[in-house]
């Protein structure tokens, strides 16, 4: 198939239908330095289109194909929300899902855009990319299309996760000594306590990257998600260059880790051994330590706390 591709399973996103609005080649009004395709020339529009009958029969056939695909994903080689035809595309989605959802990945940068903007209102899902707040580490690490404004980027997502009534994630990519700094965190803290969001996902480069740059290990994105207000909704995506042993946690440790930042199965078996592992489960049946359910994964937190996250 030439658009179509899966089904990928993913913890975040459940089974995964793709959909790829740009297969022929690259084209993004990004070039961002940890990007997994080789460097180009930015866009601001897409110079090899396909029609979205063309998509829509492809997909068609998919699902029949796959019937138990829980999302369509819509992505590409590039920035999926360049292609001309998506508002056509997700109506014609919307008609022939049936009980599946549908999620876009975008790098945030047309959301300015008006129609691009309601067009994204249609999904259930969007997972929007938000790797600096600040010009110049903006530049450095996205390299964007000469004329993309960092603040109108920053305001539309904020507007944006005000009125989207479906699941909205933000991802935060870190690259070693660009966007890792004090100073970018906490301006990163400030933007994100003006959204509304499910989750709010930090990632590092986990596949080989288009510049010659590296990632954070675990461990540092860990100290990292202590560094942004305890009632965001942080989870840590990667889980590559795990450097530390699992530790003892008394009952106490557990609850005040937990306060600071729900965690996920994964980063307990990370970050617990056995024994602190057995106790969380006493935790649990105690009713002290909750499981909840956020945005397609579980977290792990402290009753007492549950319901002054901050998750919409």
């Amino acid at each position: 198939m030439k658009f179509i591709f899966g089904p990928v399973a993913s913890r975040r996103f459940g089974t995964s239908l793709g959909i790829d609005l740009s297969p022929g080649k690259k084209q993004c009004n990004f070039d961002c330095l940890y990007c997994e395709l080789a460097p180009a020339l930015t866009v601001n529009k897409q110079s090899e289109t396909y029609p979205a009958s063309d998509i829509l029969k492809e997909l068609k056939n998919s699902l029949i194909e796959h019937p138990n695909s829980d999302v369509i994903t819509l992505t590409a080689n590039g920035e999926p929300t360049l292609y001309p035809y998506l508002d056509e595309l997700i109506i014609g989605i919307n008609d022939i899902k049936e009980n599946r959802e549908t999620l876009i990945l975008t790098n945030s940068a047309t959301l300015n855009n008006k129609q691009t903007y309601q067009s994204l209102l249609k999904l259930n899902q969007v997972k929007l990319s938000l790797d600096a707040v600040t010009a110049d580490v903006f530049k450095k690490i996205d390299r964007p299309y000469a004329d993309i404004n960092l603040n109108k980027i920053i305001d539309s997502v904020i507007t944006f996760s005000n009125e989207f009534t479906g699941k909205l994630f933000i991802e935060i990519l870190f690259v070693r000594g660009i966007n890792d700094t004090k100073e970018e965190i906490n301006a990163l803290n400030k933007v994100l306590k003006e959204l509304k969001c499910q989750r709010i996902d930090l990632g590092t480069i986990d596949r080989p990257p288009a510049y010659p740059i590296e990632g954070l290990s675990y461990n540092q994105l860990f100290e990292i998600s202590h560094m942004f207000d305890a009632n965001l909704p942080i989870h840590i995506a990667s889980r590559k260059n795990i450097q530390t042993e699992p530790s003892n946690y008394s009952n106490e440790e557990i609850i005040n880790t937990l306060d600071k930042r729900p965690l996920t199965q994964d980063d307990v078996t990370i970050l617990f051994n056995k024994s602190s592992i057995k106790r969380l489960h006493q935790l649990i049946q105690k009713e002290e330590v909750r499981i909840k359910h956020i945005a397609n994964l579980d977290f792990y937190m402290p009753s007492a706390n549950i319901s002054r996250k901050k998750v919409k």
